[in-house]
C-alpha cells in the first residue's frame, strides 16, 4: 500500500469518527445507569425509555407527558407542513415547468432566497408581519386573532416558507424529465385533461411526490432556529428539548435523541429508496 493510498484510507476514517463520534456518544449514555449523561459508566439500563421514573426520580421519554406532548406538537407541525408542501410545491412545478411568463426567471430566484437566508431572520420577519396584520384587524374587526400570533400555525407557516422551495425543486427536476408526447397521445385518443393528469402525469411524479413529502417530515421535525422565533406555550420536540437542557441534561434527552436519529435515518432510507433512479 503506498502512502497516497493509506493517508486516503486515513483521511475517510478521521472523517467519518468526526461525523459519527458525537452521535454514538449520545447513543451509547442513553442507556448508562445515571443522572448524568456523562461518564463515568454506571451500567446498562432502559429506564430513560421505558422507566416510572421509581429509580431516578425522572420517567422515560416513553412514559414522560410533556415529552410525549412535545413529540404530538412536532406532529401537528410536520403532518401540516408535509401535505402542504407536496400539493403546493407540485403545482409551482407544473407553474415554473409548463407555463412561460414576464418575470419567470426573477420568481425561479427569488424562490430559492429562503434556503439561504437565516432561520431567525426569517422567522423575526414572519412574525412581525403576523403580528402587524393581527393588531390592525384586531382594531378594525374588535376581535382576537390569536392563530396570528405566536403558535403552531406561525410555525407551520414559517417552515413552509423555505420547505416548500425544496419540494418544489424536487418535484419539477422529474416533471422536466417527463416526455409530454404521452400526454398528448392520451388527448388525441380522446382523454379529458384531467384523466391525463391523474392517470399519466401524476403515477410519473409520484416518486418525487413521495420523496419531497419524507424531506418535508424530516426537515419538519428537525427545524430549530426558524420555530424558536414562532414558537408559543404549545413547544415542540426540539424547543422542549432544549428547555430542558437548559434546566440540566439527563439521559433522557440521549433517549430522545436516539428515538430522532433512528426515525432520521429510517425517513432518509426511504427518500434514497423511492427517489427517481436515472433512466437509460
Amino acid at each position: 500500500m503506498n502512502k497516497a493510498s493509506l493517508s486516503y484510507r486515513l483521511y475517510i476514517l478521521a472523517f467519518y469518527l468526526f461525523l459519527f463520534a458525537p452521535l454514538v456518544s449520545v447513543a451509547v449514555f442513553a442507556f448508562n445507569a445515571s443522572l448524568f449523561p456523562a461518564p463515568p459508566w454506571k451500567g446498562f439500563t432502559v429506564e430513560w425509555f421505558t422507566g416510572t421514573g421509581a429509580l431516578f426520580g425522572k420517567p422515560g421519554i416513553f412514559r414522560d407527558p410533556a415529552m410525549l406532548a412535545a413529540f404530538l406538537n412536532s406532529l401537528k407541525v410536520a403532518i401540516p407542513v408535509t401535505l402542504l408542501s407536496i400539493v403546493i410545491g407540485t403545482a409551482n412545478a407544473f407553474l415554473l415547468e409548463r407555463r412561460e411568463f414576464p418575470g419567470k426567471a426573477l420568481l425561479s430566484m427569488m424562490m430559492l432566497w429562503p434556503l439561504v437566508i437565516p432561520g431567525v431572520i426569517l422567522g423575526i420577519s414572519i412574525l412581525a408581519f403576523s403580528s402587524r396584520i393581527a393588531n390592525a384587524l384586531e382594531t378594525w374587526l374588535n376581535m382576537d386573532l390569536d392563530f396570528l400570533r405566536p403558535g403552531l400555525f406561525l410555525v407551520i407557516l414559517g417552515q413552509l416558507s423555505f420547505i416548500l422551495t425544496i419540494s418544489t425543486l424536487i418535484i419539477g427536476a422529474r416533471l422536466k424529465k417527463f416526455d409530454r408526447s404521452l400526454e398528448e397521445a392520451a388527448l388525441d385518443l380522446g382523454a379529458s385533461r384531467l384523466r391525463v393528469l391523474t392517470t399519466i402525469t401524476l403515477p410519473f411524479l409520484k416518486p418525487a411526490m413521495v420523496g419531497a413529502g419524507l424531506v418535508a417530515l424530516l426537515m419538519s421535525f428537525e427545524n430549530f432556529n426558524t420555530t424558536l422565533i414562532l414558537v408559543g406555550s404549545d413547544a415542540p420536540l426540539p424547543i422542549y428539548m432544549y428547555g430542558q437542557m437548559r434546566e440540566g441534561a439527563t439521559p433522557a434527552l440521549n433517549a430522545a435523541s436516539l428515538v430522532l436519529m433512528l426515525g432520521a435515518g429510517f425517513l432518509a432510507t426511504l427518500v434514497a429508496l423511492v427517489s427517481p433512479r436515472k433512466e437509460a
